[in-house]
Formats: C-alpha cells, structure tokens, sequence
C-alpha cells in the first residue's frame, strides 16, 4: 500500500484506506501530521519559516521560460542532453528546447496522462505512464515504440548498453530492447506493507542498476540480465505502527568512485561499497528529496529543511544550513562554488558551497520546484515548478 506523496488533502487527513484509518487513526492523531503531508504534501503540515533578508554575494536572474502543462501528482525532471533540453507533464506533453535560448525545437502528446520522465539515451527520449506504459521517441520526437509495464511508471526511464531500464510502483524493475520495446528481463521484490508512494528511480553505472526500495534497502543488480548482485540496509525501521517503520528511500542514489551514497526517510545516510554492498559508515539523517556528491562533498536535504555538507569518507559534517526550515527542499544542485535547492513557494536558493552562507535567491512563480534541479552549467541550472513552468537561471 502507497501513502501518495503530493497529494491535495481537503479535511487535512490524507485518505490511505478505510481499514488504515480505522487501525491506525488513534496514531496519526498523536503525530504531528502524517507522513505524507509532514514533508511530501502539498499542504504544508508545518508553516515553512519566513524568508529573511540576506546580503546577496551573488546575482541571479532568468535567462529564458516557458510553460508545460502542470505536474499533477507526479515528479518531472529536466534532462540536459547535447545543448537541449528535454521535459515533460502530466498531461501527456514532451518537448524539446535549445538549453541556452528556451528555443522550442518540438513538442509532442503521448495522449494519456505521464507519470514518469524525462528519460534520453541511445538516441530515444523516454517517458512513462500511469498505465504502466513506456513511449520511445526519437530525438526528432517520432514515436519509435511502446512497451507495457505491470504499473505505473513513476520515475524517468534509463537508457543502457541497447536496453532502456524502468522501475515500475510495484517494485519491479524491466529491462527492455531500446530497439522494439521488447521485454528482456525483469526483477521483483517484495517490500513492506505500506510504504511512501515516491518517485525514487533508478541509476545506472558501470554495467549495475541501484534501486532504494520500502524498509531502508538499496539494492545492485546487473544491468544486462537482472541479476541481484547484493542488497544493504540503509536504514532499519523502527517504531511500534507501520506508519513510524516507515524508512524508506525515497531519492535516488548517487554513485561516486567506488562508494554508492543513499539515505532514508526516518532513518540515516549511509555510504555503500559498489563492489560489495557493505556499508562503509552511516549517521541519522532523514530525507525524501535525496542528496548530491561533488568533489568529496555530500549535500543533502533534510526532511525538515536544513541543508547538510558532510564529509563524502567519514559523514562528519562541514556545515548546516537551518534557514530554511519546513520548505520542503528539493535535491541540492551543484554549480561550481554555489549549490542550488528549490522550495515549496517557487523559490531556488543559491548557497555557498564553502560554509552554506545564503548568497542569492529568486521566485519563480508560486507552485513548488520539483525534487531535482538539472544543471545547465556551471553557472546556469534549469528548474520545473508543478505549475509547469520551466525556468533557466544563471547566477553570477
């Protein structure tokens, strides 16, 4: 069972299921809030903190935008790829842009409703449904094939060595032909009862697939059939209800070297050997947007809104930026000496990379940033609101 993770709440309870609420709603009472709506919702369940003047060190301001339709229920993330680039919505829309100009170069309608993209690789652009269907279009925007899954697609295909590799909402993971939309393999696992609904996906790197799944694990498979290769324990559930076990991943993983990093809601950050699956170190910290490796850093977003530097070795911190408590952050993006992190009222927050000083901010518009920022350049990132706004921003 899914707890939905950007769901509209009209009474301020979100609807799990009748037999839930029946069994669990003496415990969502005592808590603060429930889980889905205390950092995934769209209803803040906390008043984000208000914004306080900074002293800019740096200057921002908008190259070009344009306008998608809007995200819905669903995460979508901009992908830079040879000087465009590529987005989607829900409502069925895909586009191609000239990355510096916002230059429209094609716009398509896969004719249902999106729930996962955008995915490019292999001379395809790749996007998924809520009926579990994977459309292939070529870099021209001709539809090439489409596959069907066993669920809704909920994150941004991969292309792989001729394969395009999907994760699905029901914890499968396909390996497809990306020539025909052929199944080659598939992997299943079962995980706990009930769960974060969550736009986690999948990375690829080296010939493995990394997965973080319900229950804090991450997981490598082989890329070419399959194959487990090992399973860790990011984060082990604790709590009496199954809503407090909840610790899940809930981000993408990040590969650097030959450490893979994850963390977890309600549970910790943990380094992984790729080789192996041991875990290296682990510390608390609890996050649902994720987190970015760049030159011996880690950046993370906490679930409550700070923002983390730790040591890529050992986890010790370097810094933490608290001025931004309950705005649901997005993954922080790396820009040379700045990091960049949208938020729930339209802003992106520049950051000093050494000492997580604010440096820059600006708006734009009032829905919030999606989970992850894309970057242009070193000093130019691309952004997506759920409004379906897409916004290049450089600062300097």
């Amino acid at each position: 069972m899914f707890l939905p993770q950007y769901k509209k709440i009209s009474l301020g309870l979100l609807v799990i299921s009748s037999l839930l609420l029946m069994s669990a709603c003496s415990v969502i009472g005592e808590l603060k809030t429930d889980v889905s709506d205390k950092l995934f919702g769209r209803v803040a369940a906390d008043a984000p903190d208000p914004l306080l003047e900074i002293k800019e060190t740096a200057s921002s301001k908008l190259l070009w935008q344009t306008k998608m339709g809007e995200s819905q229920d669903h995460d979508f993330t901009p992908v830079i790829e040879a000087g465009y680039a590529y987005v989607a919505s829900a409502d069925g829309e895909i586009a191609k842009l000239d990355a510096i100009t916002g230059k429209q170069e094609w716009r398509v309608n896969a004719g249902e409703t999106l729930s996962g993209g955008v995915g490019v690789g292999g001379s395809l652009v790749m996007v998924g449904t809520q009926k579990g269907i994977v459309y292939a279009y070529d870099i021209a925007g001709k539809l090439q094939w489409k596959s069907k899954l066993s669920s809704e697609v909920l994150s941004a295909p991969k292309y792989f060595d001729g394969l395009v590799i999907v994760r699905t909402g029901d914890s499968h993971i396909y390996g497809i032909n990306a020539n025909d939309g052929s199944r080659k393999w598939v992997y299943d696992r079962t995980g706990p009862a009930l769960t974060l609904r969550s736009s986690a996906g999948l990375v690829v790197d080296g010939g493995a697939v990394y997965a973080g799944f319900g229950g804090g694990k991450l997981i490598a498979v082989r890329a070419d059939n399959g194959k487990i290769l090992w399973e860790a324990s990011v984060a082990q559930p604790k709590g009496v209800t199954e809503i407090e076990r909840i610790a899940d991943i809930t981000s993408l993983p990040v590969v650097d070297g030959p450490l893979v990093y994850a963390v977890a809601y309600q549970g910790k950050i943990a380094a992984v050997d790729r080789a192996s699956g041991r875990v290296v170190w682990n510390r608390d910290i609890s996050s649902l947007t994720g987190l970015s490796v760049e030159d011996g850093r880690i950046f993370v977003s906490h679930a409550m809104g700070s923002v983390y530097s730790l040591d890529y070795a050992t986890g010790k911190t370097f810094w933490r930026q608290a001025a931004l408590k309950n705005r649901q952050l997005s993954v922080p993006a790396t820009m040379g000496n700045l990091i960049a992190v949208g938020d729930l009222e339209g802003y992106v927050h520049f950051l000093s990379r050494e000492d997580g000083a604010l440096a820059s901010r600006i708006k734009l518009d009032d829905s919030a940033v999606m989970p992850n920022i894309t970057l242009i350049n070193t000093s130019t990132v691309l952004a997506q609101t759920r409004d379906g706004g897409v916004y290049a921003i450089q600062v300097k």
